[in-house]
């Protein structure tokens, strides 16, 4: 019996970088035109997961404890009249923040061309997080969480979402 080899064409595979190719953002690839094709570095891409799994935690959290976090992580009182309003708000926060959560899982996942969109999100929420706070003052024992955090993760995710703007896309070649 012979066996007849043909010769194997050469496969193109593309892979992205760790970080970036260029350091020039760009803005393009905030919406890219096929958003199952992520061209940034993983860097970003494994930044958004790292903090997408606290954005879950932090959802899960509001929603299970009994107090939703409210006393127990973010030291308000509500041993007062409207306690268990706030413990149900909390409860509530905590709901609306797991569909958020479930829907960038999807995008971050199916469609990981949206990981700067996805991050811009998070750039957005510290911020939107802090004029909430500065209209509406909290009254607390203690500092929250998300009154300590909330400003210093901010610069962090900038630099993801600069990064993810940023091609990293290099051509490997297997035979």
């Amino acid at each position: 019996m012979i066996a007849s080899f043909a010769p194997q064409a050469r496969v193109s595979v593309m892979r992205t970088s760790v970080l970036p190719t260029s350091w020039r953002p760009s803005p393009t690839a905030l919406l890219p035109a096929d958003p199952t094709v992520y061209e940034g570095p993983r860097l970003a891409f494994w930044g958004a997961i790292a903090w997408l799994l606290v954005i879950t935690t932090r959802s899960l959290i509001h929603l299970l404890l009994p107090d939703g976090g409210a006393h127990s992580i973010a030291t308000i009182d509500i041993a007062v009249a409207a306690g268990s309003d706030i413990v149900a708000l909390f409860g509530q926060w905590g709901a609306s923040q797991l569909l958020l959560a479930v829907l960038l899982w999807a995008l971050l996942l199916r469609w990981r061309g949206t990981v700067p969109l996805v991050l811009l999100v998070f750039s957005a929420e510290p911020c939107l997080r802090g004029l909430a706070g500065h209209l509406k003052p909290l009254t607390t024992v203690g500092t929250p969480p998300g009154g300590a955090l909330n400003w210093v993760v901010l610069p962090g995710l900038l630099i993801l979402l600069w990064l993810s703007l940023c091609p990293a896309e290099r051509d490997v070649t297997r035979s």
